[in-house]
């Protein structure tokens, strides 16, 4: 009982430390918002990545990675669902923006990229799947990239070679440890592989995996140094918005969530050219993926559609 207490304690302080490195915004619209957020309870997150190297202009950037965070009662485990930046979606009217069909990704544009543009971006969300939610994050991968290099590197399993379009680099097939910049540089990649855009949401799920795995393996709790680097870092890559619950509630309520517990989930969807312009179009309306994260029903829904889940 008392390590047990100890241990919470610990937690606590961290959480605390972490409270106050990281940005809060409210990044979500009012309609895309849960009324009140259970940390108990079914979870729902919108998780944004974008990338400052690209342009140091927030509203010239789009959002390069969307993921809707599901989290079952329990806190157990996670399904990291994978939103195609091509998706066809109605973007509602804002910031001088009139509104119309679009690319899923463009919302953040549209909306002034940052806070304004996540926004926007949790807006088209909401009116595409209903889902409320519990909290928002928006991850800058410049900054992201000094987190994996302070925590040694990931581990990261290469399917299928490929060339970075970006850099030139050859990834060959098999395990291996990359750095930051080997790594982000890998998960965006896209041409080239199988399945395009679905393989290069499956390799952003695994790093998130990865990330969680490494986290837990190094030795930060011994190190305060290092502990103190990592929660800078981390602080100047993120901006959270928890829906008014505390950020210590929110690690207390996902501390047994292990790395293995997390499922990565495609939106049933196929790709189709309109107007010379290449999308992603949902399948039979996501064929009930949506239905299934508002009423809590995503495991019974991942038994039933093997081909969209992938065990991370």
């Amino acid at each position: 009982m008392l390590v047990a207490g100890l241990a919470v304690v610990g937690l606590r302080v961290l959480a605390s430390r972490y409270d106050r490195a990281v940005v809060r915004e409210q990044l979500l619209d009012p309609t895309a918002r849960r009324e009140r957020t259970d940390p108990d309870g079914p979870l729902n997150y919108l998780l944004v990545g974008t990338d400052r190297w690209q342009s140091g202009s927030a509203a010239d950037r789009r959002a390069d990675s969307i993921l809707i965070v599901h989290v079952p009662d329990g806190g157990r485990e996670a399904y990291l669902v994978s939103v195609p930046r091509d998706l066809l979606v109605a973007i509602p009217p804002a910031n001088g923006f009139g509104g119309g069909q679009d690319k899923v990704n463009a919302a953040y544009e549209h909306g002034g990229g940052g806070q304004p543009g996540t926004r926007l971006l949790s807006a088209t969300l909401a009116r595409l799947t209903g889902i409320r939610f519990d909290g928002a994050a928006l991850v800058d991968f410049t900054g992201l990239r000094k987190v994996i290099d302070l925590l040694g590197g990931v581990r990261m399993c290469v399917d299928t070679e490929v060339r970075s379009i970006h850099t030139d680099r050859v990834f060959q097939t098999g395990c291996q440890r990359m750095d930051g910049g080997q790594a982000l540089d890998y998960v965006r990649q896209r041409y080239d592989l199988p399945n395009g855009d679905y393989d290069r949401q499956t390799h952003q799920q695994q790093l998130l995996r990865a990330l969680l795995e490494r986290a837990g393996e190094t030795s930060l709790r011994t190190n305060p140094v290092k502990l103190d680097q990592v929660i800078r870092a981390v602080g100047a890559s993120l901006t959270v918005d928890t829906n008014g619950v505390p950020l210590e509630e929110l690690l207390l309520a996902l501390r047994d969530l292990p790395a293995e517990a997390l499922r990565g989930v495609q939106i049933p969807s196929y790709p189709q050219t309109i107007d010379q312009v290449s999308y992603i179009v949902l399948d039979n309306g996501g064929n009930g993926l949506f239905e299934a994260v508002r009423d809590t029903r995503v495991p019974g829904w991942a038994r039933a559609n093997p081909r969209w889940v992938t065990r991370l």
